[in-house]
Parts: structure tokens; C-alpha cells; sequence
């Protein structure tokens, strides 16, 4: 990794990287699938998020499956295109690729809260290490009905499966997104503590907050 305050010659690459990322993270695709689709803006629904919880509101199941693949995408494309041009290249990418869902530029910096697109970025990184991740968020969910939780443990142990399938700089990356969700989650886990969080539902729509 470069040193920032370094020779810009040389250090411009990676810049271009993170922002390049940053770029293909920040399209709201969730926002644009929903308009496309009929239903406004998705901002004015249930939680206010772009994401595909807020956006399984409209009630259109397929165009919730679709903003997770896109938003999910958007991460492992960027992380797997930079990783053509190196390691280095690729966590900054992976890592811009996050602040970019998180922080759109767009929509005022006001965004998702990452789940998707962490997951689609660890997949890129070490496909077992993200694989296992799915799993134990799909294992807390199924147990505790609570889709915030499920995300915020699978963030929290996914750094401990990239350190095990990976290297420690791809392992200090699952650091950075899983910090990040949590704060974005920090809404979620004040209802946690308290029990009022709401619980994921089977059949009809789930009136709380997203994940």
C-alpha cells in the first residue's frame, strides 16, 4: 500500500481506485429499480433506506432480490476489477466501493447500510470466508428472527473467516466494512437493547427497520 502523502506519481493509481469504487458504489440502485418500476421513491417507503428490505415494502419480492444481486455486484466488481491491477488496488477499490453505498453522493450522502454490498465484496475477496458469512447470517436469522442481529454477527466474524481463507490485508478490509456496519446499524442496536427491534416476518411485509 502507497503512502498517501507520497509521490503522487506514483501514488495517483490507487486514488483513482478508491474513487472509481467510491463511483460504482454510490448508484442507488435500489432508488432506481423502484422508480423504474412504478413505485416512486423508495425514500418515501417504510424506513427511508434504499436498500432491498426497505425495498421488499413495494412488496415486489423480485425487485428486492434484484437491488441485494446489484448491490452485492457493485462491490464484487469493483474488488475483482482492481484486483486485476493488484492486491492493493483491490481493497481500495473493495473499501470505496463500501463508503460509496454508505455515502452516496447522489442522494446527499445519505445511503444503505451495506449489508448487500459487504457481502458481495467479501464474496470477491475470499469466497469461502463470505460464503460462510451468508450462512451465519442466514443461521442467526432463521434462529432469532431478527435481521439486524443476523447482519451485525456475520459482520463481526466475518473478519475471523477472511483471516483464516485469506491474508491479513483482505482480513483488516472485513475489519473496515464491519465497523462501518455497525455503526450504520447503531439505530438497530439502541431497539436490540431495549426489545422493541422488529422481528423478521414470513408472510406480509415487515413494517421495521431495515437491516
Amino acid at each position: 500500500m502507497p503512502d498517501p502523502m507520497g509521490d503522487f506519481s506514483y501514488a495517483w493509481p490507487f486514488y483513482a481506485a478508491a474513487v472509481l469504487g467510491y463511483l460504482l458504489g454510490s448508484i442507488p440502485f435500489g432508488l432506481v429499480l423502484t422508480r423504474i418500476a412504478g413505485h416512486g421513491d423508495i425514500r418515501q417507503i417504510g424506513s427511508g433506506n434504499i436498500g432491498a428490505t426497505n425495498v421488499l415494502r413495494t412488496g415486489n419480492k423480485t425487485l428486492a432480490a434484484f437491488t441485494v444481486l446489484l448491490d452485492g455486484g457493485k462491490g464484487a466488481v469493483a474488488f475483482l476489477i482492481a484486483g486485476l491491477f493488484g492486491p492493493d488496488m483491490a481493497v481500495l477499490a473493495g473499501g470505496g466501493a463500501f463508503l460509496g453505498h454508505l455515502f452516496p453522493v447522489w442522494l446527499k450522502f445519505k445511503g444503505g447500510k451495506g449489508v448487500a454490498t459487504a457481502s458481495g465484496i467479501l464474496i470477491a475477496a475470499s469466497w469461502p470466508a463470505g460464503l460462510l458469512a451468508f450462512l451465519t447470517w442466514l443461521a442467526m436469522a432463521g434462529l432469532f428472527r431478527y435481521s439486524s442481529l443476523a447482519a451485525l454477527v456475520a459482520s463481526a466474524i466475518a473478519p475471523a473467516y477472511v483471516w483464516y481463507f485469506a491474508d491479513l490485508q483482505r482480513t483488516e478490509m472485513a475489519v473496515f466494512l464491519a465497523v462501518l456496519v455497525f455503526i450504520r446499524h447503531h439505530a438497530n442496536i439502541r431497539r436490540l437493547l431495549k426489545g422493541e427491534e422488529s422481528r423478521i416476518q414470513l408472510k406480509g411485509r415487515n413494517a421495521g427497520e431495515d437491516a
